[in-house]
Order: C-alpha cells, then sequence, then structure tokens
C-alpha cells in the first residue's frame, strides 16, 4: 500500500477582510486549514508584510535601522513612496507616535493631516497605529475615521476602555477596526463580542493579540495565537474566526540585543545583521502561529519574510535567495583576542592529586584508632602474669635474668594505663566543662530556664483557669437554688393569699326612694356580679 497523509477536517475558516480601495485594495484571511498545512486545506490569500512609517523623526533607532530610510525619516509621505517605490511594500502601517501624551502630544488635527499626505503620497492600503494610550488613541483615531472617510483605513488599537468611541466612527465611516487585547483568548474574544454588539460587521475586524519581541514575550504571544486558530478551526468560534496582525517590528527594535555596538556587545557579531535576523526569526514564529499581517521595519527583512512566504505556499529552493546586503560598513570582531587563554596545567594537577590523597590520608586515623584498642586488653591481663617470675626463683637462679624482663613490662603498663584512664577521666570532664561553659556563652541555658519557665506558668495559668471556672460553677448553682427557693416562697404565699381571700359585700348607702336613683343603684350592682362571675 502507498503512503496516506492523514488530514484533519476542520469545523470553521477564516473570514476574508478587505482593506484598502481600488486595484491595491488587499485581502487578507480566507484559510480553512491551519497555517500553511496546504495538504488539509487552502490559503487563497498569502499573508501580507506591512512596512511601518513613523508620522515624526525616530528619536532612538539604531543605525542599522536609519540607514535604508536616513533621507526621509523626517517626512511620513516621502517615506511612505520610498517603501512602496524601492521596497515593494504592500501595506503602509503609519505609527501615530507624535500623538502619545508623554511624548510630544500631537493633536489630532495634526495627526488627520498626516494620514490625508500619506494617503496621496502612496495607493497602498494603509493601517493606522495609536499611541496606546487609551484616552488620547480615542480622540485622535475617532477624527481621524471621519476625516479620511471612504479611505478604507485599518484603525487600530481598538481596546475595552475606548471601543465605543472609535468603533463608532469606524462603523460610521466604513473602515476596518483592529481589536486590540492583552495576550488572552477569553479577552480577544470579549473585544470582539463588544464591537460586533456595536454594530461593526465581523468580516471588518482584524484581531491584535499583543505581540512580544524575541526574546521578550514572544513564547506567550505565539501559545495565545495557536490557542485562537485552534478555537476558530478546530471547535468552530465564529467569534474568533478573524485575521491576525502583528505589530512586530517596534517591538523587535527596541529590545537591547538590537541596539548594542559591537564595542557594547562584541560576542554578539555584526549588529546589523543581528537585529535582522531577531526580526526575521519573529516574523517566521508569528506566521508559522498564524500570522495574517506583518508589520516590520527593516526592507531586508521584509525581502527575507517575503521569500520564505512565497517558499512554503508556491514550493522552490531557498539556496537561490541571496542573503543579507548589508548598508552600512563591515565590522570585523577579533575572535581569537576575545577567546580565554587555553589552560595546560589540567593534565598535571590530575596526576597529582590521587597522590597527595592516598599518602596523607591513611596515617592519620591508623594512628588514633590504634592506641585504645591495644592498651585497654593489657590493662586487664597485666595483673594475673605476676605470680609465674615467683615461682622460678626457687627452681632455678639460672633463669633468674630472663623473668625479670619479662614482668617489666606489666609492671609498665598497668601505670601507664592507669595514668591513661586518669587522663581520658579528666579530658571528659574538661570537655563537659567547656561544652557547659560554651552554652552559656551562646544562651542555651538561659533558654531552657525560659522555656522551663514559660511552661510552669502555662500550668499555673491553666491551674487558675480551672479555679476560676469551678467558682463560677459553685456561684452558678447557689444562684439556682436561692432562685429555686425564692419561687417555691413566692408559690406558697400566692396559695395562703387565695385561701384567704373572701368576698366583701359592699354595702351601698341608702339612697332616697326616688325611682331614678334607684335604677342607677341596680344596675350597678349587676354589673359588679358580672365581673365577679367572670
Amino acid at each position: 500500500m502507498g503512503f496516506e497523509v492523514i488530514k484533519e477536517k476542520y469545523a470553521g475558516s477564516i473570514k476574508e477582510v478587505v482593506i484598502g480601495k481600488g486595484d491595491k485594495a488587499v485581502k487578507v484571511g480566507g484559510e480553512t486549514c491551519l497555517p500553511f498545512y496546504l495538504f488539509e486545506g487552502e490559503m487563497p490569500n498569502k499573508p501580507k508584510i506591512a512596512m511601518e512609517v513613523w508620522d515624526m523623526e525616530p528619536p532612538e533607532w539604531p543605525d542599522a535601522a536609519k540607514e535604508p530610510f536616513k533621507d526621509c525619516l523626517s517626512d511620513p509621505a516621502k517615506w511612505a513612496k520610498k517603501c512602496v517605490d524601492e521596497y515593494g511594500a504592500e501595506i503602509i502601517a503609519l505609527q501615530l507616535k507624535s500623538t502619545d501624551p508623554n511624548d510630544k502630544n500631537a493633536s489630532a488635527e495634526e495627526a488627520v493631516q498626516t494620514v490625508k499626505k500619506v494617503l496621496e503620497a502612496v495607493d497602498v492600503p494603509i493601517i493606522v497605529w495609536g499611541s496606546g494610550n487609551v484616552d488620547k488613541d480615542a480622540e485622535v483615531l475617532k477624527k481621524v475615521a471621519e476625516e479620511c472617510e471612504g479611505a478604507n483605513l485599518a484603525i487600530g488599537p481598538i481596546e475595552e476602555k475606548n471601543h465605543k468611541a472609535i468603533g463608532a466612527s469606524v462603523i460610521g465611516f466604513n473602515h476596518v477596526g483592529i481589536a486590540s487585547s492583552p495576550i488572552d483568548v477569553n479577552l480577544a474574544k470579549q473585544i470582539n463580542i463588544l464591537l460586533e454588539n456595536l454594530g461593526l460587521p465581523l468580516d471588518r475586524v482584524l484581531i491584535d493579540p499583543t505581540t512580544g519581541g524575541l526574546g521578550y514575550g514572544l513564547e506567550y504571544a505565539y501559545s495565545v495565537m495557536e490557542r485562537i486558530r485552534l478555537a476558530a478551526m478546530t471547535f468552530g468560534d465564529d467569534k474568533l474566526q478573524l485575521p491576525i496582525v502583528n505589530n512586530l517590528g517596534p517591538e523587535v527594535w527596541k529590545c537591547k540585543e538590537a541596539k548594542q555596538t559591537v564595542d557594547e556587545a562584541p560576542l554578539l557579531g555584526d549588529p546589523e545583521r543581528r537585529a535582522i535576523l531577531m526580526e526575521c526569526v519573529a516574523a517566521i514564529c508569528y506566521l508559522v502561529a498564524g500570522s495574517d499581517i506583518l508589520i516590520l521595519r527593516h526592507p531586508e527583512s521584509v525581502r527575507l519574510i517575503r521569500t520564505f512566504i512565497d517558499l512554503l505556499i508556491d514550493g522552490g529552493s531557498a539556496t537561490d535567495i541571496a542573503g543579507i546586503e548589508k548598508r552600512l560598513p563591515e565590522v570585523e570582531v577579533d575572535y581569537a583576542s576575545l577567546a580565554p587563554e587555553p589552560d595546560l596545567t589540567i593534565e598535571e594537577e590530575k596526576e597529582k592529586k590521587p597522590e597527595v590523597k592516598k599518602e596523607a590520608a591513611p596515617p592519620k586515623v591508623e594512628k588514633k584508632e590504634e592506641k585504645p584498642k591495644e592498651e585497654k586488653p593489657k590493662e586487664e591481663k597485666a595483673p594475673p602474669k605476676v605470680e609465674k617470675p615467683v615461682e622460678a626463683k626457687k627452681e632455678e637462679k639460672v633463669e633468674e635474668k630472663a623473668p625479670p624482663k619479662e614482668e617489666e613490662k606489666p609492671a609498665v603498663a598497668p601505670a601507664a594505663a592507669a595514668a591513661v584512664a586518669i587522663d581520658e577521666a579528666k579530658l571528659a570532664s574538661l570537655i563537659k566543662e567547656e561544652v557547659r561553659k560554651a552554652l552559656k556563652e551562646l544562651g542555651f541555658e538561659k533558654k531552657e530556664e525560659e522555656k522551663k519557665m514559660k511552661e510552669e506558668e502555662k500550668v499555673k495559668a491553666e491551674e487558675e483557669k480551672l479555679k476560676e471556672e469551678e467558682e463560677a460553677k459553685k456561684k452558678e448553682q447557689e444562684l439556682i437554688e436561692k432562685l429555686k427557693k425564692e419561687e417555691e416562697a413566692l408559690k406558697e404565699k400566692i396559695k395562703k393569699i387565695r385561701e384567704e381571700e373572701k368576698e366583701v359585700e359592699v354595702k351601698f348607702p341608702e339612697v332616697p326612694e326616688k325611682p331614678l336613683f334607684r335604677m342607677m343603684m341596680m344596675v350597678d350592682k349587676m354589673h359588679r356580679r358580672e365581673k365577679k362571675a367572670a
């Protein structure tokens, strides 16, 4: 059997969004598969590259970034025209950096004039990117959308806090909105829903998931883009089936490594090639994650990434692509002088180390262990051997010289052993005393005493609590008994009162025998009888 490619079927597809007008209008999106998985679906529109243009002269760009545009950095219209005519830019991304309140704080009217000049200079689609300040972007981008009606600009970033102001102007004047969220899938979906509820169709929305530079958050942005694309394709989430735009150029070129010179970082090589390659590597990562529009800065990065896209979609060999064309003078780094000197004494040190260890370590250990083990048995066996030389003296006179030599050895041994034993006892006592002194100096005894005091105080406190509880219980019982006695006394009194109660006859004064008075007295008697009966 032949090899069969297992293909995944996707539940959704990416919506197609149009930017610009006329013949140079650009379509992005429309994919029915994951990025460059052409064996499973189609990518009718290749990912597009936009070249960034600032509305002011960049103050902190490195020489490598300034060199291709050194004759037009102060003129945005001329700069944009050079990007289109010389470097083949398909889209211009106009960065409104001068409107930042923390910088020049240019007005909305000045920004509108700059956008109009760029629109007149080029015929390709334009992305208008604000300063990132929520309140100022709402003011500026709203005015730009109003004054450039019908140009079909891509306007952003639109955030949750200013989506109503910018979104309404994008809807009213027929532009495309760039929905920006801070590296989160749920927040990206939420801003899309808010714009749709406001009345902006999703086929006029681009997703900006927030872009990080190489080594400065790229992995976070990559993972979020991957999850957005999987949710859109595999799970069919229609709120995320939108093209993605990455404002990559500013993020890469503001990194420390892209700005460092040869003197500052000689081991990183040529600064110009280094920065261009950083931008290219980051761009490739975002393309593989699902980017539809990449905003780049350097012309060489644009050329290399464009050829990379063509090779992935159309096929071909990368060997035909020319290398990076330098514009700055060649930089030479003497790596030999920067390299550390070789250490030739490593082998000699390895030979010496084992000899020193084997000779020095064993003798010290053996001396300490042998002395106590050999002397202790001699101390016990020495006294019983003293009786033998006494019998030898009586029997033979010739053998008297040999035994005393044998006797002298054991005679000396017990004395030495006793001395050693005494010394050990003294040493043990001295060590204990020194340990106690050291503990006193360190304050361990005080701590132990404090612990004991605390324990005693705890015990006393517990005893006092128990006593107080017992006394309280006794008082409660006494009060209960008193109350019971009082209740019984009251009950007895009540019984006595009830027994002693007698009906008291009320004698009414004699009233003259007149009919009205007699009637009143009779009524009064009747009422009283009724009360008693009740």
